[in-house]
């Protein structure tokens, strides 16, 4: 159940920020299919690919005080990007790509508290 509530949650979060930053055309998605698909490939991918990454990078992110993490997110939205399709989910550049990552860490960081409270 949590799976598919943090797919729901990072679509909803794929539509905001687009919505948000459609003037500047910097990051666009298609429709909100586009959105639920993007989220659940970014889904598996943090799955299966990203403790590979932060397995290697583990020197770097200690380095960096845990910074070069933010790089891994956003290198996990460039994959997701490019297997969804550029063409209906897509950044205008790396940077776009890194803040939007920031974004979606920090809302996912205060939804996941807000559900893991204790009443």
């Amino acid at each position: 159940m949590r799976f598919w509530q943090r797919v729901l949650i990072d679509a909803i979060l794929f539509i905001a920020m687009a919505g948000f930053f459609s003037r500047s055309g910097s990051f666009y998605v298609a429709s909100i299919w586009v959105a639920l698909g993007a989220s659940l490939v970014l889904a598996i991918l943090n799955a299966s690919i990203k403790p590979f990454l932060q397995l290697i990078s583990l020197p770097i992110t200690i380095l960096t005080l845990g910074l070069f993490s933010i790089v891994i997110n956003a290198l996990m939205l460039s994959f997701t990007s490019v297997l969804v399709g550029t063409e209906q989910f897509h950044f205008a550049s790396f940077g776009m790509t890194m803040l939007v990552s920031i974004i979606l860490s920090i809302c996912n960081t205060i939804i996941s508290n807000h559900f893991n409270r204790e009443v």
